[in-house]
């Protein structure tokens, strides 16, 4: 595993950590968006954008939505854009699925919280990479994901391997990740871990702790495996393809 660095502690309220580091090539693979598409590359984590109540209430979201599902092994799925929920070994569309019954499950105001939530993000990522947040664009997939250590059944449970975002979607420029519960006292296991040469630098989870990144292999990354407990977590991420914006999921 090499030399462990925790760039920040789950016991500690940060205002701000950021952390510049050279931009890979990746980019350059894919079409420049002048303002936008990442000249300076970094890391960042700070917990004074969303707080802990917000989290708690995004955390409730996520658990009514995957409680009509859920995958047979470890890692569940619900994305309230395209509708994807684990269901067993498979996947369902949530809003085809369940009909008029989503109404029941979601309110407006729910999905106005994660509007709300997601601009800040997408504010405070533009601020640390010296960027206009009005070039950059949500995109897919952006998700809730339940991890707990019910051993794997089908590669979508294998969450733990190294990638590298700007590889394995293309249209990722900048990812975000907001935690939604606490490490050591809702789960054990499953830190974050940026893997740099001949060393990683780790981020344990806090509920309301945005940790966001370049998407590039600069941050090639990984998760642990959870060894006990249940542990929340949204992927919010970005594009400067105007072609592969999405908008704020509705409820329909």
């Amino acid at each position: 595993d090499g030399v462990t660095e925790v760039l920040a502690h789950h016991s500690e309220s940060l205002q701000d950590k950021f952390m510049e580091i050279p931009c890979s090539e990746d980019y350059d693979s894919h079409k420049r968006f002048e303002g936008c598409t990442p000249r300076k590359c970094g890391r960042g984590v700070t917990d004074a954008v969303i707080t802990r109540g917000e989290a708690e209430r995004i955390r409730r979201i996520a658990e009514r939505g995957l409680s009509l599902g859920g995958s047979d092994g470890g890692a569940s799925i619900l994305d309230l854009h395209s509708g994807a929920l684990s269901l067993g070994k498979h996947f369902v569309n949530l809003y085809r699925y369940f009909g008029d019954k989503i109404q029941d499950i979601f309110t407006e105001e729910d999905f106005a919280l994660y509007r709300d939530v997601r601009q800040r993000i997408q504010q405070r990522i533009a601020q640390a990479f010296g960027i206009n947040s009005a070039s950059m664009y949500l995109t897919k997939p952006t998700f809730f994901s339940r991890i707990n250590n019910t051993e794997a059944k089908t590669t979508h449970d294998e969450y733990w391997h190294p990638h590298v975002d700007k590889v394995t979607y293309g249209s990722f420029d900048y990812t975000s990740l907001l935690y939604l519960s606490d490490y050591t006292e809702d789960f054990g296991g499953g830190r974050f871990v940026f893997m740099d040469a001949g060393s990683n630098k780790t981020v344990e989870p806090r509920a309301g702790r945005v940790s966001f990144f370049t998407s590039g292999s600069e941050n090639l990354h990984r998760v642990e495996k959870v060894h006990w407990g249940t542990r929340y977590a949204i992927t919010i991420s970005f594009t400067c393809n105007p072609d592969h914006g999405i908008g704020d999921p509705v409820l329909m």
